[in-house]
């Protein structure tokens, strides 16, 4: 059993800006829950909801599975970006063999983009103060 293997689950960790989503795949009926709550409800827009389930979609195991989230920090893109990513991984420590085709449709891959800095003697990271010539 490795490490992503539990007892009757699989388990992956997906993250997106700062947010940080624990997702678990048990083999059962297609119901999903994030953070005791429907997706819809919790993420409030369908579009999220559809991006947070698409490795169920493109896979085609949105019935044979009953998925659990916890997701935390960021906002809801940020968490529906991790689940995503989290749901991926958790379905290739489920079956290794899913993996090319989660892989070709670049749900394995972190997105690193994060908020930049903000810079001193500036209002944001790079917005500066209007220039006045006298």
């Amino acid at each position: 059993m490795s490490d992503d293997q539990h007892e009757g689950y699989a388990y992956g960790t997906g993250r997106r800006k700062t947010a940080v989503a624990r997702v678990r795949v048990y083999p059962g009926d297609g119901t999903t829950v994030v953070n005791e709550r429907e997706p819809l409800r919790h993420f409030g827009r369908r579009e999220l909801e559809e991006m947070a389930l698409r490795p169920l979609r493109v896979t085609g195991l949105a019935e044979r599975v009953r998925v659990s989230v916890k997701v935390e920090g960021g906002g809801v893109a940020g968490q529906a970006g991790a689940v995503s990513h989290g749901l991926a991984r958790a379905l290739v420590a489920m079956d290794a063999e899913l993996r090319p085709q989660l892989k070709a449709a670049g749900l394995l891959t972190r997105d690193p983009r994060m908020k930049e800095r903000k810079k001193p003697g500036l209002k944001r990271a790079r917005k500066a103060p209007q220039y006045t010539k006298r």
